[in-house]
């Protein structure tokens, strides 16, 4: 396991749009039309982007898996940040859904904890590496460094065949969100 740099960006962004194609949460706020595997690939680029300046990006040793996380308490608002948000807006979720998105990113961030966490923004897996234990070895880092820097860490997921995993993990769901799918917040403490 090691933190991705920004040569890895094409790799981890193919990985992520890969795994979340045809996840709820990610065409929600993504604009549905012909264009949509390369809407989601922004999405990764946005993503990958915030995570490496105010975040960690991980990818594991054989290139099979890679994980974004944030750490909202370090996000700052900076001229490339809002250059980031706009291209992200054209390219990814379309004008018409700016509103949509704003309000499902409110009612996200009001379960979020007061304290500084880490949030889990994405993990995936390229589908013939599922179940070989790579995305265990991320998820594990990813505690291990969160434990050590004494925060939280909270993620949501609307595929609900996740759950079992997260929860092996101490992940547990303290909310859940209807967006006409079910969103459910997990968050994993710190062990005391």
């Amino acid at each position: 396991m090691r933190r991705a740099d920004y040569t890895d960006k094409d790799f981890v962004v193919n990985i992520l749009a890969n795994s979340f194609a045809e996840n709820k949460s990610v065409n929600y706020i993504i604009k549905q039309d012909r264009y949509k595997h390369r809407r989601i690939e922004e999405l990764m680029k946005y993503s990958f982007r915030l995570c490496s300046k105010f975040g960690k990006t991980y990818v594991s040793s054989n290139k099979q898996a890679c994980a974004l996380v944030i750490f909202p308490d370090k996000k700052k608002t900076t001229i490339k940040s809002i250059l980031w948000d706009i291209q992200f807006i054209l390219k990814a979720i379309g004008i018409g859904n700016i509103r949509k998105a704003l309000q499902r990113e409110s009612k996200i961030k009001k379960c979020h904890p007061a304290i500084p966490f880490t949030y889990l923004w994405f993990i995936g897996t390229e589908p013939s590496e599922q179940g070989n234990g790579v995305g265990t070895a991320l998820i594990k880092q990813i505690i291990s460094d969160s434990d050590n820097l004494n925060r939280p860490i909270c993620l949501e997921t609307s595929t609900i065949e996740n759950i079992p995993w997260y929860k092996k993990f101490g992940f547990t769901i303290y909310k859940e969100l209807d967006f006409g799918y079910r969103l459910y917040c997990l968050k994993r403490d710190v062990p005391k």
